[in-house]
């Protein structure tokens, strides 16, 4: 059907549909019904002559209503206007965005050139092929590679954390201080710590630091060694209490028996502490 057709069908259409209708000017209610069913008829007729025409480089689309642009153009407000592939680019074979995609090695600068990635010495292409990225043992500085100078008695570190802080890292034994990695001062009877411990350093078994040296733990008679990182650095043994440096024997009065920690008293079961001694509960 040519556009001349598409045009007057339409009209005749609607003027058959009216004179019908003033034949039935004397049933309202039949006319009102007539009158909306016309109208949901009409809609689509009328916005069948208003749809814009397919355009030039244009096909119907496979599946469904209207048409799409053919392979080799991409649309242009109500256009397909022909894709025009810059150098080193390919044609994406698809009628949205521009139509073309920068070669691997090249990036695109505007909607019309792609420029080779210019990549700096000690760097690499990245595998999108649009950027580039240092090697290990370099750093990104603006638009170069600069290569990591180490301090003495240091390595590189793990490139997943170099991005965040230092760039290398000092041996064990010793820390960074400034730009340099100086020795850790162990005191006698410590021994080092892994890395990212803390402090560089712990008191052997038997020591507890103080004033920054590791002194030995003196441990009273009737007690034994406790390496917990607060107190005294010792308990006394089961039936003994702390007393200032010492452990003093528990005498336990009748009717009553050592705790569960073992270094106190309390009393049997139906009987209370009272001066000291424990009294049937009346």
């Amino acid at each position: 059907m040519d556009r001349k057709s598409q045009l007057t069908e339409p009209r005749r259409a609607h003027s058959m549909i009216a004179q019908y209708l003033c034949r039935l000017t004397n049933n309202r209610g039949l006319f009102i019904s007539l009158i909306a069913a016309v109208l949901l008829l009409a809609i689509p007729a009328f916005a069948q002559t208003v749809a814009p025409p397919m355009p030039d480089n244009a096909s119907a689309k496979s599946y469904g209503d209207g048409w799409e642009c053919n392979i080799g153009f991409r649309l242009d407000e109500n256009a397909c206007v022909a894709v025009i592939v810059p150098q080193n680019a390919y044609d994406t074979n698809r009628s949205y965005g521009s139509g073309w995609e920068c070669l691997h090695g090249f990036r695109r600068t505007d909607e019309t050139e792609c420029v080779a990635v210019d990549v700096p010495e000690g760097g690499y292409l990245d595998p999108s092929g649009e950027r580039w990225r240092c090697l290990r043992g370099y750093i990104e500085v603006d638009d170069t590679c600069q290569e990591i100078v180490l301090p003495a008695n240091a390595y590189l570190a793990d490139a997943t954390y170099a991005s965040y802080g230092s760039s290398w890292t000092c041996e064990r034994g010793f820390e960074a201080t400034g730009d340099l990695c100086t020795a850790i001062a162990v005191p006698a009877n410590a021994y080092l710590n892994g890395p990212g411990y803390g402090q560089p350093w712990t008191c052997e078994r038997g020591f507890f630091e103080q004033a920054g040296l590791c002194e030995a733990v003196a441990i009273p008679a009737n007690a034994y060694f406790d390496d917990a990182t607060y107190g005294t650095g010792w308990k006394c043994d089961r039936g003994y209490a702390a007393s200032a440096e010492t452990c003093e024997f528990i005498n336990v009065p009748e009717n009553a028996h050592l705790d569960r920690s073992g270094n106190r008293w309390e009393c049997d079961r139906n009987f209370q502490k009272s001066k000291g001694l424990c009294v049937l509960n009346n």
